[in-house]
């Protein structure tokens, strides 16, 4: 890939003595669907606000398609869907998609908005009177209402039912696959794990990890083991001394354990003459992986 869409060169973004972002540094590229990861306080939001022109960075620079944020939203590059700021109340659905689609250098139909939404049974609705699920499909509606390069959504499923939530996804796979930019920030990590091509985890501004979700998983270094002891007695700090042991849980007679060399750990489980029953060897998911990471970086970070 030769283009960007975004680029951040080095950004900071102080409030007094709290560095929100720190020498942030990264691209993203057309057809992405990239998540946005970190622990509260790691400056998710305030990447976002810098990224939609939200706030000025206090060094370094962003920009969206060469340009600045503020000129790329104003000439309809970028359709966001963010967390904070209500909707208008006392109009319709189909009233207030209107009028996103009226702002739009380049709008969609409205019937169009509404059915990429899943919302047109809901057009004549009052918006005050939408369920949280639904008013983020407005909210997804409003982001969507013309041909942006960059879609960028904050938490977008809060809120939705399981269906809700895969037509949603099915829909932003279609948005990336005609080459647009998906960017969205989310806590539930199965989601970041099944739909994103790229994973950014931030931490204290910083960009801890950047990868497609397998290479963040091997980037943790920590396997899973898991088993069943019928015939022996649980030992728990027997257990413990397992070598490279990084996580132990023990329920009822299943034994769970996290593992930075699992060949070195299984060969020691046999070496205590137990056995194992069910043993089961895997990489972390994820959101384990996720946990591992961050919770070293805290580990090496004063």
């Amino acid at each position: 890939m030769t283009a960007t869409v975004v680029d951040f060169d080095q950004v900071s973004k102080n409030y007094g003595s709290v560095r929100a972002v720190d020498g942030l540094t990264l691209a993203l590229h057309p057809g992405e669907t990239v998540a946005l990861l970190g622990p509260n306080g790691a400056g998710k939001s305030t990447t976002l606000d810098l990224l939609l022109g939200l706030k000025r960075p206090d060094g370094g620079k962003v920009a969206i398609l060469g340009t600045d944020p503020r000129e790329a939203i104003v000439a309809g590059r970028v359709g966001a869907m963010l967390q904070s700021g209500g909707l208008m109340d006392e109009v319709t659905v189909a009233e207030l998609v209107r009028l996103a689609r009226d702002l739009h250098p380049r709008p969609y139909a409205v019937t169009d908005v509404l059915a990429r939404a899943g919302i047109s049974q809901l057009a004549d609705r009052k918006v005050d009177k939408l369920s949280g699920g639904q008013a983020q499909r407005v909210r997804f509606a409003l982001a969507t209402a013309g041909d942006s390069d960059l879609i960028v959504l904050d938490e977008p499923t809060t809120g939705m039912d399981v269906s809700t939530r895969q037509a949603f996804w099915a829909t932003m796979r279609e948005q990336a696959d005609q080459g647009r930019t998906v960017l969205f920030a989310t806590h539930y990590l199965e989601e970041a794990d099944a739909i994103a091509d790229r994973v950014l985890v931030l931490h204290r501004g910083r960009l801890l990890a950047d990868g497609t979700a397998a290479e963040i998983k091997a980037k943790a270094g920590v396997r899973r083991i898991s088993f069943d002891l019928y015939d022996d007695r649980i030992d728990e700090p027997t257990l413990r001394g397992l070598p490279s042991l990084s996580g132990l849980h023990i329920s009822g007679r299943t034994v769970r354990i996290q593992s930075s060399d699992a060949d070195a750990t299984v060969h020691a489980l046999y070496g205590l003459g137990l056995h194992p029953r069910n043993l089961e060897v895997a990489g972390l998911g994820l959101e384990q992986a996720f946990v591992a990471i961050t919770e070293a970086e805290e580990a090496r970070t004063p």
